[in-house]
């Protein structure tokens, strides 16, 4: 059993310590924030932002392996968030019968929600463990170090407010804006080989109540609409809510007046996905909602020169920030806090756990975070008018593959497969079967097949600028 601080209690500081608890160690958890979603969650979500978590009021979804680990290590967990409005939905369901089933197919299911649920639901166990002692309102200070025996400073404690506590480990889990690589170089260690990506893209969503089951309310069409300068997504959520967002470039001239609720809706229903839900006359909830000035990066405490420190590792947005295009983002945290609660227990010294740590995060989360910034410099190269021949030519063929995905089951599993992490586009697409069902749907197509268009540039510029269509 070890002694184990947990820096923010975000959904990656909650499963961390949670799964920590459960594997028989001392957990200690710090919240500097003081709010708590309590009962009446619409209350919480709605009151206001989160200036530390800007995308808590945006919309969200749990891939599939966001799903696995939740009902292997804490069902109750799952249950609970059932109980709060969460609801699956499984890819296949887009057809009217699902395919013959294959082992796999059991795990593509997309997890609707509004992630205050989640939240709460591992706020509760959490509150519930007795082995997690929970400091909420309770900035950590910084951190107790002293020189290891491998000359790199080690990681002994955390000073906070209400003064010092020893540790054997320390996990960051404060964000994407953790003080930790500051505190560790001021305490000799040396700056670590990061990767930073720029994504110029901005998010604008608001909030729909439908007044009805969302699930019998649901328009039979794709969830998102793409055109050239903008993309348009649907987000059917818990308790009969209904997110749309919107999505251009940062540098796009009528991002401001996105900003408008009035224009915002004028412009969500040209586009064939969010216009269909918002025919169905749902009431608003809240204002319109921007988030920009987001980045892919890459943040481990070790390189390939090494450990930087020792007996300190991150979790979640403080190891990898990823834009949520894909919603990547929870299902690396929950799979980052369950394998630490494998493995915590097996190092002998402080730095081997770090280091093994490391090479894990390397070998398994790495490779979803180059894929996103993979699919950031496609997208705002398409978006900002910037993509080359070969980019539109590379565009084609991934529209071709979701597009035919709509038509075909065995594409279908393709698609979802690659959604939900089973496997890389790459290596879901390489089958025969599959790249002959998506060449045989092209040759059907009178031309360059594209998802559910929407607003020409001239109308979404003519309707931004408050001019009806």
């Amino acid at each position: 059993m070890a002694r184990i601080a947990v820096m923010g209690a975000g959904i990656a500081g909650l499963a961390t310590a949670l799964f920590l608890a459960r594997s028989a160690h001392e957990v200690t958890l710090f919240e500097q924030e003081a709010t708590d979603p309590g009962e009446n969650l619409d209350d919480a979500f709605f009151r206001g932002p989160r200036p530390r978590v800007p995308h808590a009021i945006q919309p969200h979804a749990l891939l599939g392996p966001a799903r696995a680990v939740l009902k292997a290590r804490a069902p109750d967990v799952y249950a609970h968030m059932l109980d709060l409005g969460a609801w699956e939905q499984h890819e296949f369901d887009w057809f009217a019968e699902h395919p013959p089933y294959r082992p796999g197919d059991e795990d593509l299911v997309l997890v609707r929600l509004r992630r205050i649920v989640l939240e709460s639901a591992l706020r509760t166990a959490v509150e519930a463990q007795g082995n997690v002692t929970m400091y909420v309102g309770e900035a950590v200070r910084g951190l107790v170090t002293e020189p290891g025996a491998d000359g790199l400073p080690w990681v002994t404690g955390l000073r906070f407010t209400g003064g010092r506590i020893g540790t054997d480990l320390v996990v960051d889990a404060t964000g994407r804006r953790s003080p930790v690589i500051g505190w560790l170089t001021a305490a000799g260690a040396r700056t670590p080989q990061t990767e930073s990506h720029r994504v110029g893209l901005a998010y604008a969503c608001r909030w729909y109540r439908t007044g009805r089951s969302i699930t019998t309310a649901m328009p039979r069409v794709p969830y998102t609409s793409a055109t050239p300068h903008a993309l348009a997504i649907a987000f059917p959520s818990d308790n009969d809510l209904l997110g749309v967002a919107l999505v251009c470039t940062v540098k796009d001239p009528t991002l401001p007046a996105l900003r408008d609720p009035a224009t915002f809706d004028a412009l969500a229903r040209l586009f064939p996905s969010t216009g269909a839900w918002l025919s169905t006359g749902p009431l608003p909830v809240g204002d319109v909602q921007v988030m920009a000035g987001l980045d892919n990066h890459w943040s481990p405490t070790a390189d390939e020169s090494g450990l930087i420190a020792t007996g300190v590792i991150r979790v979640g947005d403080a190891l990898v920030h990823t834009n949520p295009t894909m919603t990547q983002g929870i299902s690396l945290a929950l799979r980052a806090a369950e394998h630490i609660a494998d493995t915590a227990h097996r190092a002998d010294r402080p730095g081997d756990f770090a280091w093994s740590y490391d090479r894990w995060t390397r070998d398994v989360l790495k490779p979803w975070f180059d894929l996103q910034v993979s699919a950031d410099r496609d997208n705002e190269a398409r978006l900002s008018g910037t993509a080359t021949a070969v980019q539109d030519e590379q565009a084609r063929q991934r529209a071709a593959r979701f597009s035919c995905a709509l038509e075909d089951p065995v594409v279908m599993r393709a698609w979802a497969q690659a959604r939900h992490m089973v496997r890389t586009p790459r290596q879901a697409f390489a089958a025969a079967d599959v790249q002959n069902r998506i060449e045989n749907w092209l040759k059907t197509q009178q031309q360059a097949p594209l998802p559910p268009s929407g607003p020409s540039r001239g109308t979404w510029e003519t309707v931004a600028a408050g001019g009806a269509v």
